[in-house]
């Protein structure tokens, strides 16, 4: 047998460059690829742990790194989980309008901060802010860059000046959020300090009431918006703990978390989301929720309630570091204006919850229709879609599916080549087939859908020739 090539003789960056002209990676990115995987050629030659690889196991363990590096590009994918607000796959889609108004402004020079009456400089955010109050029904309201962020900032403004550093929260409701992050960490790194009260399953009015001190800077509420507790359990209502914050003098600030702005009574299983509007109206002072959950806007931490706390926020040097930029603003106030004018339909996650089973049925027959006939078999199924982004866990939409499944090939095969489509699919897999759920799937997509579906039949009909 031939000895390995020595480290001497691995190709040089030049070399392998020469071989990479087609590579879909800018040149300095693939540069910067090669020489680490040559270091890390040499490092494991030199350490003993392996004998250098000769040239063409080197080029194929390059091309590997750089298909991994592109793989992880932001791209479009379709979403056929069922699951509403995606985390991992962006959360809430922008309706057209939304994306539109970004396409605008990022393209050309803006209003940002400039007032066109005056020809001066002019505050940022003041559309957008009136109407959030107005759809909060709110005496206030402002803007920072998602959620956490939000309640950062209050606690930051509010909450750190000696010696009102305490926040009174239920143990019940030290929850975590998505991404491993926990909602006790994330007040302490304010500089806050928590004073945990009740029991996981049980806290009560008068457990806020013993707690509150010289110390305490405020009550905080995290609604349970991702997870939901039965049995032998209790907690104040809201408008009881707003009573025990007035007797106090101290603000009394919810994190909602979703932000739900319409009634969800009518969902199954029938249990009414709170919405900002109803927090403040039960004596909550402060409100904050995502953006970019079942408001169907883009990404951002939106605050609402109290004009004198507002404007506190707004004083405190730490809200300049997470003010929303130009694009997040653009689509937010067509967002909040088509909630305003109630063309809700126009806003993807409330078109999608909204769908009727009849539509889902039709669209699914017209696709299936359009898909040729081969080794994978295409069939009308049923599915329960989730509304996801760790909100309303109970809530279940009955939904219908396209099924598929193929003799040579098992469930986990077909979704990594639907994974492979030049529009990606993203499915899940559900009694022995894939299940394509099409609450999830945007009506624009149908013909991307179409086309990986044709493609992927044609590709195992190929395979299925060859053997």
């Amino acid at each position: 047998m031939a000895d390995r090539p020595s480290l001497r003789s691995l190709p040089s960056v030049d070399a392998l460059l020469r071989q990479l002209a087609d590579a879909p990676l800018p040149r300095p990115a693939i540069v910067a690829i090669v020489r680490r995987e040559l270091a890390a050629v040499r490092a494991e030659a030199s350490a003993g742990s392996a004998t250098a690889p000769d040239a063409e196991t080197i080029l194929t363990r390059v091309r590997a790194a750089i298909d991994a590096l592109a793989s992880r590009r932001l791209r479009p994918v379709i979403n056929a989980t069922g699951v509403i607000v995606h985390t991992n796959l962006g959360r809430a889609p922008l309706s057209t309008a939304a994306a539109d108004a970004i396409a605008a402004v990022a393209t050309q020079y803006n209003t940002l901060e400039f007032d066109l009456v005056t020809g001066q400089r002019g505050g940022r955010s003041a559309y957008i802010e009136h109407n959030l109050a107005v759809l909060c029904q709110a005496e206030a309201a402002t803007v920072v860059n998602n959620c956490a962020a939000a309640l950062v900032l209050i606690l930051k403004a509010l909450a750190v000046a000696a010696p009102r550093t305490h926040v009174i929260i239920s143990r019940g409701e030290l929850v975590q959020i998505g991404g491993g992050f926990r909602v006790p960490e994330i007040l302490e790194a304010s500089g806050a300090i928590l004073h945990e009260v009740g029991t996981t399953n049980q806290t009560t009015a008068d457990d806020y009431r013993r707690a509150i001190d010289d110390r305490t800077a405020m009550i905080l509420k995290v609604h349970r918006s991702n997870f939901y507790m039965g049995g032998f359990v209790a907690s104040p209502t809201t408008e009881q703990l707003a009573a025990v914050a007035r007797e106090a003098g101290v603000p009394l600030v919810e994190d909602l978390g979703s932000g739900v702005t319409f009634d969800t009574a009518p969902l199954p299983p029938g249990i009414a989301e709170p919405t900002p509007a109803d927090c403040l109206r039960a004596g909550v002072d402060l409100v904050c929720f995502s953006g970019d959950k079942l408001l169907g806007g883009p990404q951002a931490g939106i605050i609402a309630g109290n004009a004198a706390l507002i404007a506190a926020l707004k004083r405190d040097p730490f809200f300049r570091a997470l003010r929303i930029d130009k694009l997040i603003s653009a689509a937010l106030e067509v967002t909040v204006d088509q909630l305003l004018r109630e063309v809700t339909g126009a806003v993807p996650v409330r078109a999608m919850i909204e769908e009727s089973i009849e539509t889902l049925h039709g669209r699914a027959e017209r696709i299936i229709d359009a898909v040729a006939e081969g080794p994978v078999r295409f069939a009308i199924g049923h599915g329960v879609s989730r509304i996801g982004g760790g909100a309303m866990p109970q809530t279940e939409l009955p939904s219908v599916t396209i099924d598929l499944t193929a003799a040579a090939l098992g469930p986990d095969a077909l979704m990594r080549l639907l994974r492979e489509a030049d529009l990606p699919v993203i499915g899940y897999v559900a009694d022995d087939r894939v299940k394509l759920d099409l609450r999830t799937v945007l009506p624009h997509q149908n013909q991307s859908l179409i086309a990986a579906l044709n493609a992927l039949a044609h590709q195992l009909l190929i395979k299925t020739a060859l053997k």
